[in-house]
């Protein structure tokens, strides 16, 4: 199938954050006294910074007085970090370069801040390359729900079904098959395995490169 469009999610997907996410909360959460339990850390991964910060709350109260304060202190921890600890996920680059090239609309969907987001994209010099980027902070709903990818569809001009969307965790893949895209899963093994996604969807690659291999081989966004 030719797409339209490209849409990417960014952290655990084009770029290698999901670990240093971890360790920012880590850091947060040991500092109150408390341990950073793992059913805990493992319904965050694909979900909104704030919906997930009402839920750190909830289990570590003296984190913050608000959702909103958690949040904005795992923000700033993020926003603070040296710049070499973000890099760009292997192949990632090359993908979103060679997609660039060839002029196919395209886009971030990310579940994180706007504010990490450029920090993030610009950190790899990626604003000229991935123009449009778009940010659950804004939606009505985070994912799984749909909502960024339906506005990220709407912005690009494009249909949602002939969108291609790259994810790697559970709930971002969600997300794209319920506003209706095929979705390209390459799971964040820092934090998933290939046989997580089994159940719910059919594409499942173990990297950035044999997408783009796939993309080559059989004229995918030509």
């Amino acid at each position: 199938m030719e797409f339209q469009a490209i849409i990417f999610d960014m952290d655990g997907l084009l770029v290698d954050s999901e670990p240093i996410w971890h360790e920012v909360e880590v850091e947060l959460i040991e500092s109150c006294g408390y341990t950073y339990l793992d059913e805990i850390r493992d319904v965050s991964i694909g979900m909104r910074v704030d919906e997930f910060a009402a839920i750190l709350q909830q289990h570590y109260p003296k984190l913050g007085d608000s959702p909103a304060a958690i949040e904005a202190a795992i923000t700033k921890g993020m926003l603070n970090l040296p710049p070499g600890r973000i890099k760009a996920m292997p192949g990632a680059d090359e993908l979103v370069r060679y997609v660039a090239g060839r002029g196919i609309p395209r886009a971030i969907a990310s579940s994180s801040s706007q504010a990490i987001i450029e920090h993030f994209v610009g950190l790899m010099r990626w604003e000229e390359l991935i123009p449009q980027r778009y940010s659950a902070e804004y939606m009505a709903r985070g994912k799984p729900a749909p909502d960024i990818y339906l506005h990220a569809a709407e912005r690009l001009g494009c249909a949602p079904e002939t969108c291609l969307a790259l994810e790697d965790s559970r709930f971002g893949t969600m997300a794209a098959l319920a506003a209706g895209m095929t979705c390209y899963t390459v799971p964040d093994l820092s934090h998933s395995s290939i046989d997580d996604f089994a159940p719910i969807n059919d594409n499942v690659y173990r990297s950035l490169h044999e997408v783009l291999d796939r993309f080559r081989r059989e004229g995918i966004f030509a």
